[in-house]
């Protein structure tokens, strides 16, 4: 049975940082893409990053792109989302997800965690 765990989430102050993980079991991830989703209090869920597990490919939302790092540790089966100079509107609970790469829908979700960034 696949799961995905996130931790790492909390309260930062604006301009800080946090690494989020995603612990994955369950099965072989290779030909999976990894990717992370938040939803902030009444909006509907966004993209944020993605990769393939095994290449190097990488994909960011236009929001993130330059402060927020997806990378992956094969031994541990872990992701991360290593979240730079965090801003307000970064709060939001954050997802792990995963899908095949051959298809376009996310199959698998973690349960989230919260970030919140103060002003």
């Amino acid at each position: 049975q696949v799961q995905l765990t996130e931790s790492g989430g909390g309260l930062v102050q604006a301009g800080g940082s946090l690494r989020l993980s995603c612990a994955a079991s369950g099965r072989t991830f290779s030909d999976y893409v990894m990717a992370w989703f938040r939803q902030a209090p009444g909006k509907e869920r966004e993209f944020v990053a993605a990769r393939n597990w095994s290449g190097g490919n990488t994909a960011y939302a236009d929001s993130v792109k330059g402060r927020f790092t997806i990378s992956r540790d094969n031994a541990k089966n872990t992701v991360y989302l290593q979240m730079n100079s965090l801003k307000p509107e970064d709060t939001a609970v954050y997802y792990c997800a995963a899908r095949p790469f051959f298809l376009v829908k996310y199959d698998y979700w973690g349960q989230g965690t919260q970030v919140t960034v103060s002003s």
